[in-house]
């Protein structure tokens, strides 16, 4: 299980705002979406490219590479040409910070 990583203070990460961060070699992009935040892996399923070069639409992002779509807060897969989802990852705010951890070893 790893530690709690630090994102940003609650209000740097506004509504719309998102940040990526390494979490144990790990890129995650953590989502502000209308104050409830979501953390995926910064990973498309398909090619392995970074989604966070691509739109946001409503609660989904959109590859850049070839137009994959992703549920922010679930990291189901909406669209092809992916078929596999992205990771999820847990997220709180404590003492004011927003804070996102890898669960997948736990």
């Amino acid at each position: 299980m790893s530690d709690w990583v630090d994102v940003a203070a609650v209000d740097e990460l506004r509504a719309g705002a998102h940040r990526v961060v390494d979490v144990d070699g790990a890129a995650v992009a953590v989502f502000n979406l209308d104050g409830a935040y979501y953390a995926v892996e910064d990973v498309c399923t398909h090619d392995g490219g970074t989604l966070t070069g691509g739109s946001v639409e409503g609660d989904q992002i959109i590859c850049p590479r070839h137009g994959a779509r992703f549920s922010i807060k679930t990291g189901a897969v909406l669209a092809p040409p992916a078929y596999e989802p992205i990771h999820s990852f847990p997220v709180r705010v404590a003492e004011g910070r927003v804070q996102v951890r890898d669960d997948r070893w736990d």
